[in-house]
């Protein structure tokens, strides 16, 4: 099963807000999870980005791939890779 570190989008219209999950890679972007890993918030100033590094480092040993967006914000975080 090919996994991946991706945003689903939750909040209302034009007020985004996202959880950085693990999911099957074959899942829709709103659908089932395996994980949630942390939340980042585009809406306030600075962005607020939270993130669980040991989940992180746990879901990427199993295998899993960051999205290149959930890398960027992982390397703002400061959350291992």
């Amino acid at each position: 099963m090919a996994m991946k570190l991706r945003l689903t989008r939750l909040g209302s219209k034009k007020r985004p807000f996202y959880r950085i999950v693990a999911v099957d890679s074959g899942a829709r972007r709103d659908g089932r999870v395996l994980d949630f890993v942390g939340h980042y918030n585009p809406m306030v100033e600075p962005a607020e980005i939270v993130v669980d590094g040991a989940k992180v480092q746990e879901w990427i040993a199993k295998g899993a791939q960051p999205t290149d967006t959930v890398k960027a914000l992982l390397k703002t975080a400061g959350a291992a890779q």
